[in-house]
C-alpha cells in the first residue's frame, strides 16, 4: 500500500491514495490552519472506524443477518504530552436490521476488535478500547 502527502500551505496537506482518491487534512487556526479539512488525527479516527464499521457489516451479511445500517460514533482520549498518542477509545455500534440477534452483532464487534480490524488493533498498542452497541429494529 502506498500513498502520497502534499504541503499545500501553511499546515494544510493531501494525502493521495493508491486507489486514487484525495482528502484535504489542516491544522485548527491556532496551529497556524484554516480548517481546510480534519485534523490528521482525526483522519486517524475516521479510518478506524471505516474499518470496524466494514467488518462488522460484512461478518453480519455473511451470516445472513438483515442489517441495513451501521453507524459508529468513536470518542478518544489523547496524552497530554507528546507523542500525543490515543490512550482511550470508545466504539459505539449502532447497528438496524429486522429482528437482528444480539449474538450475532456482539459477535461481529468482538471479531472485528479481535481478528479483522487492522487499524483497532494497531492503536490498541497505546490505547485502552472499549466497545457497547444498540441495536434498533428498521422501520417497514
Amino acid at each position: 500500500m502506498k500513498v502520497r502527502i502534499k504541503w499545500l500551505e501553511n499546515v494544510a496537506f493531501v494525502g493521495e491514495s493508491e486507489s486514487g482518491h484525495a482528502l484535504v487534512m489542516d491544522g485548527a487556526a491556532e496551529g497556524g490552519g484554516r480548517n481546510l479539512g480534519p485534523r490528521p488525527m482525526e483522519t486517524v479516527l475516521i479510518g478506524t472506524g471505516g474499518c470496524t464499521a466494514y467488518d462488522v457489516v460484512h461478518i453480519l451479511r455473511k451470516g445472513r443477518a438483515p442489517v441495513t445500517d451501521c453507524v459508529v460514533d468513536i470518542s478518544a482520549e489523547r496524552a497530554d504530552q507528546d507523542p500525543k498518542v490515543f490512550t482511550k477509545i470508545h466504539f459505539h455500534f449502532v447497528v438496524t436490521g429486522k429482528n437482528l440477534k444480539r449474538e450475532q452483532v456482539e459477535r461481529a464487534i468482538h471479531l472485528s476488535a479481535e481478528k479483522y480490524c487492522s487499524a483497532s488493533i494497531m492503536l490498541a498498542k497505546t490505547a485502552g478500547i472499549t466497545h457497547d452497541f444498540e441495536i434498533r429494529e428498521a422501520g417497514n
